[in-house]
């Protein structure tokens, strides 16, 4: 097939050159950004003069007709177009004759990939945020319900305090919080509009770049045309916000793992997210979790990917820049998926609360409060972390927790405790007085959860910033 491009040429592209140079393979995913950015620029160019009421009529005839054909399958975009560009007005000429030529007035395929790329990236940023909204319901239901189920906090892996299963949960309700602030970060500085930049220096026809830009729903238009062809900033960020999403549901996938193991027993994945071995029948594996983890690294890479793509080209737009594009619809997908099946694992899963709350009791997350109960009694700080620690000595030889032990055998190690001892070190106790914002007190913790309720119920364009009572 002749390009759009051809009459600089006096032979054909070598066949081996076109399939390497072309993109319809992939951008065809701009299909309905390419007929929507068309459809302004149409509007526009009439409003200026440029086109007749009648060829712009025309063409939006066209546009619209090429638009049903393709999304009701009566016409098909095939290989042997070179972009989605090429695609649209090839088909727009071969239905309404030479005015499908003038479609392209005033602007280059520099801009209107620019252009049809902040389209898609600007809707993508949306479906992303929606589904992190829903993940964000769900945790925040899981808090609701455990206020009071007990387990042990970790530091190295190892168990240092008791908190309770909603204030492990809302550490990540924060992460994914801030993932949707930096994606509403994102929406904003990139929602400006590059059409009318033409190839890098703007163009001799009186266009309305401000009406363009309304149309499509844009604050403004860009403002250096040279910067609007060239700026892949907002992909950049956005893999980058993406990257972030990865590393926390990473995070979570990975405890979810090691509580899924048959030393922790902590919780139980779903039949429907879990499958089994092809040769050991007892397996119940966390697929799901480890496919999420591992799928991190390749959102990762597309990040890295275009990072080095971008580093050395020179202004304006170079061909390199078409590489933006596939691993950055890679990685979306990636994402997307990942979060409605990481949703859907953790709505779905059981939590053993006895065995969390047993595990915390075992671990001596309550030495802290044992030596603070001390301190409380006049026996200096030093001398009451060397007592509990050999009361946890004493316990491990004894296979028991601190509560197990009898009042001679604490009066042993520190003739200040008394019976109250007991009270000041259960787990109830350790969790319930901690009750500064963001601690794992039921009443603090109950605050939390109000705010983000309301955080919740607003609309994107809200403050991030919440208040906690009290």
């Amino acid at each position: 097939m002749a390009q759009l491009w051809g009459g600089r040429f006096t032979k054909e592209t070598d066949k081996l050159v076109y399939r390497f140079n072309a993109s319809v393979s992939f951008d065809q995913k701009f299909f309905k950004q390419d007929i929507e950015g068309s459809i302004a620029h149409v509007v526009m160019l009439a409003k200026q003069g440029i086109l007749t009421g009648e060829e712009k009529d025309l063409i939006l005839k066209g546009l619209t007709g090429i638009r049903k054909d393709v999304e009701e399958g009566r016409l098909e975009i095939t290989e042997e177009y070179e972009d989605i560009h090429s695609f649209v007005e090839a088909n727009l000429i071969d239905r309404i004759g030479e005015t499908g030529k003038k479609l392209h007035t005033g602007r280059s395929r520099n801009d209107q990939v620019a252009l049809d790329m902040r389209l898609y990236i600007r809707l993508e940023v949306l479906a992303v945020d929606e589904l992190v909204k829903e993940l964000l319901g769900t945790l925040l239901h899981l808090m609701e319900e455990n206020v009071e189920t007990y387990m042990p906090g970790f530091t190295h892996l190892q168990k240092a305090q008791p908190v309770t299963l909603a204030h492990h949960i809302g550490a990540y309700f924060e992460m994914f919080k801030r993932d949707r602030s930096r994606l509403k970060d994102i929406y904003h500085r990139m929602n400006y509009c590059p059409l009318g930049a033409g190839a890098l220096a703007g163009t001799t026809y009186p266009l309305d770049r401000n009406y363009t830009a309304s149309l499509l729903g844009f604050e403004g238009p860009t403002l250096n045309s040279m910067d609007s062809v060239s700026d892949r900033d907002y992909v950049i960020e956005f893999l980058s916000a993406l990257s972030t999403i990865m590393m926390h549901l990473s995070r979570f996938c990975e405890e979810i793992i090691i509580w899924n193991s048959n030393e922790y027993r902590f919780v139980e994945i779903d039949d429907a997210y879990s499958t089994g071995s092809s040769i050991m029948p007892q397996k119940k594996n966390p697929d799901i979790a480890e496919l999420i983890r591992g799928k991190t690294g390749r959102v990762y890479g597309a990040l890295t990917s275009l990072l080095t793509t971008m580093k050395g080209i020179p202004l304006a737009y170079n061909k390199d820049m078409q590489e933006d594009k596939e691993l950055t619809f890679d990685a979306i997908d990636t994402v997307k998926g990942c979060l409605a099946l990481f949703e859907g694992m953790i709505r779905t899963m059981k939590f053993n609360k006895d065995i969390m709350e047993k595990s915390a009791m075992m671990g001596f997350t309550n030495a802290t409060d044992a030596a603070d109960y001390l301190v409380g009694r006049g026996v200096p700080f030093r001398d009451a972390h060397g007592m509990i620690g050999r009361m946890v000595l004493y316990c491990i030889e004894k296979h028991c927790s601190i509560e197990d032990l009898s009042i001679e055998e604490l009066k042993d190690i520190s003739p200040v405790i008394e019976e109250d001892f007991y009270d000041a070190v259960s787990l109830r106790t350790c969790v319930e007085k901690r009750l500064t914002v963001g601690a794992p007190g039921a009443e603090a913790m109950r605050r939390v959860i109000a705010a983000q309720k309301e955080y919740l119920s607003g609309s994107w364009q809200d403050e991030d910033a919440i208040e906690i009572p009290g």
